[in-house]
């Protein structure tokens, strides 16, 4: 699946989408199926995974070096292959960060961004045949930080480095890299956080909205979605 400077054909292709069955990721999961993707779901709960309906599932925890390696014999065993990785993982905790446990800041960073180096490191290679893509779900406070957020911005900031160098990095194997950086959007992972409580937010954006203009980016080769490509919520 070649890349073009038109964007991807998603019809077609095979995607695998690690945080599958969370609310953001569900949802692209489901817009991927209707426009024709064949898919690997990606979890860590098997019956959650089954009840999505669709695609191929991965029990596999992302915080498990091995689970790049699980996507990767999947995606060979079932697919014939990977020509995209969508990555919709991720958490949250609030606070000062003096408050802040360090077993939080852990999980934070193991979460947001070792376990999808672990996964990219393993899963980049069948890629790489394909020249095919890796879009990554980040967030606006890798580009807004945020106070009582600390933690969590530099985890998704660094999410964001990742995809930045690794778009240079993969250019001569022709594999395209997406930073996708949502707004705050209705999904309740803030009201599931790690730990600390979620400050005061305006109303956030409408989960099904951000997940078509997700996969809208994708298909128009929209490599660096910045929050403002989001628009506002609708009153």
């Amino acid at each position: 699946m070649a890349p073009s400077t038109t964007g991807r054909e998603i019809d077609g292709a095979r995607i695998a989408v690690v945080g599958a069955t969370g609310a953001l990721g569900s949802l692209v999961v489901a817009e991927l199926e209707r426009r024709g993707a064949r898919l690997l779901v990606v979890g860590r709960d098997a019956e959650r995974l089954a009840a999505l309906g669709t695609g191929v599932p991965v029990v596999a925890d992302l915080g498990d070096a091995g689970a790049g390696a699980a996507v990767a014999a999947a995606a060979r065993e079932h697919l014939g292959g990977l020509d995209g990785l969508v990555n919709a993982a991720g958490v949250v905790a609030f606070g000062a960060l003096a408050d802040t446990p360090d077993e939080v800041v852990e999980e934070l960073f193991l979460t947001n961004v070792v376990g999808p180096l672990f996964l990219l490191r393993r899963v980049v290679p069948l890629l790489e045949e394909s020249q095919g893509f890796v879009l990554q779900l980040s967030a606006v406070v890798a580009e807004r930080p945020m106070p009582r957020m600390a933690a969590y911005s530099a985890s998704k900031a660094a999410l964001s480095a990742v995809a930045t160098a690794l778009r240079t990095e993969l250019r001569r194997s022709r594999v395209d890299v997406y930073d996708v950086r949502p707004p705050h959007t209705e999904t309740g992972l803030a009201d599931r956080p790690l730990s600390g409580e979620a400050p005061g937010l305006p109303t956030g954006l409408d989960p099904a909205d951000v997940a078509r203009r997700i996969v809208d980016a994708l298909a128009a080769g929209e490599h660096d979605l910045g929050a403002d490509a989001f628009g506002t919520p609708a009153r």
